[in-house]
């Protein structure tokens, strides 16, 4: 009886023994395990390296210019960073409205989208002289205003606010496009035209003769449709995106606004982005940029011809009466410098 206790008590000690055995080797092992995983990830950053994403957002649509040339900038980033610069492309105000977006890059979201200079004003009021009306006869001397001395301190005006600009890329010269014909001032008397929500765009209406109504683009097609407004203003790739040709009737080569605009972030989170990255992120830019003109070249081209094949009347005027009509716009800008126009036009003059 003595000696069967006995060797039961031996038998409890060796399992207890083989299972703290076994425990620590399962520590030791999940220890060892664990270390080799985080090493491996380190080591996978490490050689793989970071993929640096970027949110491009804005309005147009995928087949406009603007478009266009944010999937070659895409392309182009891509290649010239060998796949460390992502840009994730999110056409048709996905992210929002512009309001809305600007808002998200000046508070350090990773997120560049475009801003009419109209729109940066409120930032920087004398942004807006960029679209004031008449302010150049084309878009070459716009991108050759943005050369200049004086457009290089604007660019640091908004940098103080928060706001950099990375490249500029044109958008188009705006006409107008109504239910009935225009060709002089008078003809817009009383007729409620779509414009933008910004005050320079209001006010350059108002001078042109008609009255500036303020309408999301998303509505225009029903608000012409339902006489809510007679017309709209834009330049032609936009007016045909929003398929305005098709209820309107007639399409007035005013020329009254050139835009070119900016695709800008906040400076928080340009700043953080690698040098070489951002270095690349300009560069093709740029290069998309003159794709995206010559994208726009065409399409303006073309569409003149479709539209007159939809049976829209296409009417080339004589400007200079608008011009007339819009040459103290400027004036209803008190927060701008004090002779900010004249300042800008002599620069046009001289390039």
């Amino acid at each position: 009886m003595k000696i069967q206790t006995i060797t039961s008590w031996a038998l409890k000690l060796m399992i207890a023994t083989v299972l703290i055995i076994v425990v620590s080797a399962c520590s030791s092992d999940s220890s060892s395990s664990s270390n080799s995983t985080d090493n491996t990830g380190d080591n996978s950053a490490e050689n793989d390296g970071d993929v640096h994403t970027v949110k491009i957002a804005y309005g147009q649509q995928p087949d406009e210019a603007i478009g266009q040339m944010a999937e070659k900038w895409r392309e182009l980033a891509d290649e010239k960073s060998d796949g460390e610069l992502e840009l994730k492309l999110y056409p048709s105000s996905q992210l929002g409205d512009e309001a809305d977006v600007i808002d998200q890059a000046i508070s350090g979201d990773s997120v560049i989208t475009i801003a009419g200079y109209d729109y940066l004003m409120n930032y920087v009021p004398d942004a807006g002289i960029l679209t004031a009306p008449y302010i150049v006869d084309s878009i070459e001397e716009m991108l050759n205003l943005m050369e200049t001395d004086w457009y290089e301190e604007l660019h640091e005006e908004l940098s103080d606010e928060g706001i950099e600009v990375i490249n500029n890329t044109p958008l188009g010269i705006r006409h107008l496009m109504t239910d009935t014909e225009v060709t002089t001032p008078e003809d817009l008397k009383g007729k409620k035209i779509r414009v933008p929500e910004n005050k320079m765009s209001i006010e350059t209406l108002n001078a042109m003769g008609g009255s500036a109504t303020p309408t999301p683009l998303g509505d225009l097609y029903t608000s012409l449709q339902q006489g809510l407004v007679d017309g709209a203003e834009n330049p032609l790739p936009s007016l045909n995106a929003t398929k305005t040709q098709e209820v309107t009737d007639h399409l007035t080569l005013t020329g009254h606004q050139t835009f070119v605009v900016a695709w800008i972030g906040g400076s928080d989170y340009i700043d953080s982005i690698p040098e070489d990255l951002l270095d690349i992120l300009k560069e093709t830019g740029e290069e998309a940029s003159e794709y995206g003109k010559e994208v726009l070249e065409e399409q303006e081209s073309e569409l003149l011809n479709e539209f007159e094949e939809e049976g829209i009347e296409i009417h080339e005027i004589d400007t200079e009466p608008f011009k007339e009509a819009t040459k103290d716009v400027n004036e209803e800008f008190s927060d701008m410098t004090p002779d900010l126009y004249e300042k800008v036009q002599e620069l046009v003059d001289s390039e």
